[in-house]
């Protein structure tokens, strides 16, 4: 099936509005492409591996949308210009100009698997998808520890600075039977990892719902007995949240959170109760401009850091409850 590819473009602050007007013509879906960044709201909401905020150099913004190639896309352009002119009476809507082109159709949710091929993370350890053979990978040692996985619609393949930053600190540190407290845990390769390298039993928590069944495939799929590896989908910064409060304080070797900036600050202050004395608290996902407020919240909870390591842009900490 093909599609029909519209791009509008427009103002930041026109698009709530146009995207209103397109939806009462009958547009299902768009996407909004703009310089606005995110709210602390929407970070908060956001347990995934971003680039930093994108800095807004002017106020344009681009709408995209569908429809099936079988419609008469020139007569949907003249209802979607009439609509824009009423719009542009009264409000700036700046260009209000619209590019049309044909599209094949796709599956988004499984195209992007092309990309991602078996890589080495560490000197011990090799990431696979499922749906690749290690014998299609040159670089394999027999002492490997691999990791099978399929993130689906939850964070982490692995293949991100932050993630990789995260496996070589858990590498570093887990000690056979230790406890790990794996806080966003999205697709689970972290406590995947953190058992592999020997831990005794890791628990998993994530504030999406929708990444809990890929955390188990994951798990599963990795041979990974349900009562070494939990998950559960909570919030861990919410007191309300019921889950949250049934997890056990106090008993964790190593609690680790590969999350955002301005999440690990508030976690900083409440994740120390679930650690044990002497115990440690692993942290990524931290742009470098925000790596001094990160520290700074690290310290003020009462750790220690111990180790600070970069990739590209991104910090990990590893820092010692005192």
């Amino acid at each position: 099936m093909k599609w029909t590819s519209y791009t509008l473009h427009t103002i930041n602050e026109a698009t709530d509005i146009i995207s209103y007007t397109l939806s009462e013509l009958g547009v299902e879906g768009i996407e909004i492409e703009d310089n606005v960044p995110l709210t602390e709201d929407e970070k908060k909401q956001m347990f995934v591996d971003i680039l930093p905020d994108p800095i807004a150099t002017d106020n344009k913004a681009i709408i995209r949308f569908y429809k099936d190639s079988t419609e008469d896309a020139e007569a949907f352009v003249v209802s979607v210009k009439e609509a824009l002119s009423e719009l542009a009476e009264f409000m700036d809507i700046g260009e209000g100009t619209i590019e049309v082109s044909e599209t094949a159709d796709k599956d988004w949710i499984n195209n992007w698997k092309e990309f991602f091929h078996t890589f080495r993370v560490t000197d011990r350890m090799v990431i696979k998808p499922t749906w690749e053979d290690m014998s299609s990978y040159d670089g394999y040692k027999e002492d490997d520890i691999v990791i099978s996985i399929d993130p689906g619609t939850a964070f982490g393949t692995g293949s991100h600075d932050t993630t990789k930053l995260c496996i070589g600190a858990l590498e570093k540190n887990v000690k056979p039977g230790m406890d790990i407290f794996d806080v966003g845990c999205g697709s689970g390769i972290l406590s995947i990892a953190a058992v592999k390298y020997g831990a005794g039993h890791a628990l998993g928590i994530d504030i999406d719902k929708y990444a809990i069944p890929s955390t188990i495939e994951n798990r599963d799929i990795n041979g990974i007995d349900a009562d070494k590896f939990e998950i559960m989908c909570g919030n861990l910064l919410d007191e309300t949240d019921e889950e949250a409060a049934k997890i056990e304080k106090g008993i964790y070797d190593i609690a680790v959170a590969n999350i955002l900036a301005d999440v690990i600050i508030p976690l900083s202050s409440i994740i120390g109760a679930y650690i044990k004395p002497d115990g440690l608290f692993i942290s990524s996902g931290i742009i470098n401009t925000a790596a001094d407020r990160v520290k700074t919240a690290i310290e003020a909870a009462g750790f220690e850091i111990l180790e600070a390591t970069t990739s590209g842009e991104w910090y990990c900490f590893t820092a010692r409850k005192v």
